[in-house]
């Protein structure tokens, strides 16, 4: 197989491996936060059991995230050396930012969170909680500049084929970043929401669970039925923008190829890019040209002005419909839960649909990599837009090679990912039977007793 496709494919599997945890660590982080108020503000215990479990799944993930991510830095050196030679003057200074300013703050206070409480006293342990997270949003905030200023660059001259920069406010505040930040917190919200419902609601369909699956399930549940719509919104503002500055990949995701007026909403397809038509259309009249153009008569481009500079259509245009329907599902179950609960309370709640909110603890996971897949498969055949093509970053680096570093990645991958989810519901099955009488993280030679353990300083 061609060098260039194994390296992308690579590429792809790591992104994809390393995502999946800042995806839950970034909103986790201000969750954790939010159960320690609310045990600051009540002194319910409920909550702190609700914190004990849930902070031991955000050192896993952050763990797992850091180790991932020190693969994909690999990449940089060993399959893609153009990327820094053209670009380096701009992505070496983001990422280094993002490692100082907030992996380092990261690192610094997730000992005071996991060790720390009854240790330090209860204002120091509370905002070391703040500043973690604070620390993943602000990482997030950096990677997202990057990503962003990849897809709309600006801020840039070129200078002996390198690019320099000219304008550090215009490259940080791009015009594409503000939506993609926004439209990733949220995801990322979103999945951490659906992450703490399902495994509550497996908890609570096991045996009960105590008060604290109660809480956490209600919290998760009501915050995803206000998210979810707010999202669709974001995303909405966030496909009008890319319409403005990147017309190719809207017109791959919709698979239009005529650029005109009434354009209509393909529900399903199957697109030919061979001979440039869709096969077995089923769509809803003008509704792609109402959802762009805001009218019905709205002109959307179509990739036949764009013949040999347009990103690949069936990837956009399934991993677009795949991100919209996990989307629709989560609307639809989250109002339903919210509703049933408001109602009837939690334990009133049908088995059935304790069972809807397990079957969908994952499907934060699966939208973002969805919406992933569109971002970064939609910018081709460009690695930064209009300035460095993908083909003439990769190195010289065989397909033996990067063949074999694929399968050994993958099959780590897959060990690693099926362990994490085996030790999340490990822990959750643990957790009621974990004595509060004892710290989260007990340390060799200090003493657990009941005093020492529950005695918070002021």
């Amino acid at each position: 197989m061609d060098p260039l496709i194994l390296a992308r494919i690579q590429f792809a599997a790591n992104i994809s491996f390393h995502i999946l945890f800042p995806t839950i660590t970034v909103a986790l982080g201000w969750a954790l936060l939010g159960f320690k108020l609310a045990y600051n503000r009540t002194q319910d215990g409920a909550w702190m059991d609700a914190y004990r479990l849930w902070v031991k799944v955000f050192a896993l993930s952050f763990a797992m995230g850091v180790v991932s991510g020190i693969t994909m830095s690999f990449q940089f050196g060993t399959n893609w050396p153009g990327y820094m030679e053209k670009v380096g003057n701009v992505a070496g200074p983001l990422l280094a930012y993002e490692v100082l300013t907030a992996f380092f703050l990261e690192a610094v206070f997730l000992g005071i969170m996991l060790f720390g409480f009854s240790r330090v006293p209860n204002w120091v342990h509370t905002m070391a909680t703040l500043l973690v997270a604070g620390g993943t949003t602000l990482s997030a905030f950096w990677i997202i500049v990057l990503n962003s200023w990849m897809q709309t660059p600006v801020g840039y001259e070129i200078r002996d084929g390198v690019v320099h920069a000219t304008d550090w406010w215009a490259i940080v505040f791009n015009p594409s970043m503000p939506y993609r930040l926004t439209h990733m917190l949220i995801a990322s919200a979103l999945t951490v929401a659906f992450l703490i419902a399902g495994m509550s609601a497996w908890r609570w369909l096991k045996d009960g669970g105590g008060e604290g699956v109660r809480r956490t399930l209600k919290a998760a549940v009501y915050a995803a039925a206000l998210l979810i719509p707010v999202q669709i919104f974001v995303g909405d503002q966030h496909g009008l923008n890319t319409l403005e500055h990147q017309p190719q990949k809207i017109a791959a995701m919709e698979a239009n190829w005529e650029t005109r007026g009434n354009v209509p909403l393909v529900l399903f397809a199957i697109p030919d890019s061979e001979a440039r038509t869709n096969h077995m259309e089923i769509a809803i009249p003008s509704g792609a040209s109402l959802i762009l153009k805001h009218h019905a008569d709205g002109v959307v481009p179509g990739l036949n002005d764009y013949e040999g500079n347009h990103p690949p259509v069936g990837p956009l245009f399934w991993g677009f419909r795949i991100m919209v329907g996990i989307g629709v599902l989560m609307l639809a179950l989250s109002w339903f839960a919210a509703w049933t609960i408001r109602r009837r309370g939690v334990d009133a709640m049908p088995r059935w649909l304790g069972w809807g909110l397990v079957a969908m603890t994952f499907s934060g996971w699966g939208a973002t990599l969805a919406g992933w897949y569109v971002t970064e498969i939609g910018r081709q055949p460009w690695l930064v837009t209009g300035v460095l093509k993908t083909a003439d970053a990769v190195g010289p680096v065989g397909s033996a090679m990067v063949a074999s570093s694929l399968t050994l990645y993958l099959a780590v991958y897959a060990v690693l990912l099926t362990a994490y989810v085996a030790v999340l519901y490990r822990l959750a099955k643990l957790g009621k039977a974990a004595p509060e009488t004892k710290p989260m993280f007990p340390l060799p030679g200090v003493a657990e007793g009941p005093a020492e353990a529950l005695e918070v300083k002021p």
